[in-house]
């Protein structure tokens, strides 16, 4: 069979509801590799809180994260990595209408440095600072932001959701995209306008001279759109949005019932693993 490029959501698509990673799933991504086709993670998250699944599954391929915003090789330092940070002056005036709103948290990242607004919600203080190799910086954004941000990130109230996301929109549609993360945290990421999954694997794919007809993607949310839509096989998982459904090629059973590895089994004919349980 031809090389695939198998592209990768962490959350709600790879990850299973306790976030890890099945053995059944594991061990269908380790025969997908041996059968010679590529694996590569494009995720929401920051690397440093992603490397555990890149590691677990030993994979020496390029990375997409943030939405895109950052593209990347973590074992080839001299790869031709893409990192596009929001402009500053529009991070500060996003932070001003989160103030005007009124957010659970605002959060920013340049890389991996943190910058928090609020020490409150230590469930997701501590998910964002997983993985640092210096502490996150809390405190007034606009005081402590000093460059431009890979992301920032809203922990918005339930009822003020739609409320920020139009601002948004009507105030930076050209220069911005938006987009809502799933459980376990209900945030609004922002990012540079134009960077998305899409444009990860895109270039991962013409790296491994791979057609795009020979890309198989893997989401749930709606920071999945463009990957879903780009890649000649789109697959929405079982538990996806609706709207991610109706857009995909196919759809898959949920990310806690196996579904990447269901669907990989049969469309790559894998073999199925005797141990699928653990």
């Amino acid at each position: 069979m031809d090389r695939h490029l198998i592209a990768l959501d962490l959350d709600g698509t790879l990850l299973n509801d306790d976030k890890i990673i099945s053995n059944r799933t594991l061990e269908t991504i380790k025969a997908a590799k041996e059968a010679g086709h590529i694996v590569a993670i494009a995720t929401g998250r920051p690397f440093r809180v992603s490397r555990q699944f890149y590691e677990q599954m030993a994979l020496d391929t390029p990375i997409v994260n943030m939405n895109g915003a950052l593209i990347h090789h973590p074992k080839k330092k001299n790869w031709d990595h893409l990192h596009s940070p929001l402009p500053k002056n529009v991070a500060y005036d996003i932070i001003d209408t989160c103030y005007d709103v009124g957010v659970q948290n605002i959060l920013a990242e340049i890389m991996d440095q943190v910058y928090i607004e609020f020490n409150n919600n230590h469930s997701i203080t501590d998910f964002f600072q997983v993985g640092l190799d210096s502490p996150a910086i809390f405190g007034n954004m606009k005081t402590n932001l000093a460059d431009d941000p890979s992301s920032v990130l809203i922990h918005p109230f339930d009822d003020r959701v739609n409320q920020i996301r139009q601002i948004l929109t009507d105030r930076h549609q050209s220069i911005i995209d938006h987009r809502k993360w799933g459980a376990p945290f209900h945030v609004i990421e922002v990012i540079r306008s134009d960077m998305h999954k899409a444009v990860g694997v895109h270039k991962i794919a013409k790296y491994y001279d791979i057609p795009k007809e020979r890309i198989i993607a893997f989401g749930d949310e709606d920071n999945d759109f463009e990957m879903i839509d780009y890649a000649g096989v789109g697959v929405a998982m079982g538990n996806g949005i609706t709207e991610l459904k109706n857009l995909a090629n196919e759809i898959t059973n949920t990310n806690h019932r196996d579904g990447v590895a269901e669907f990989l089994e049969t469309y790559l004919n894998l073999p199925k693993p005797a141990l699928t349980k653990k």
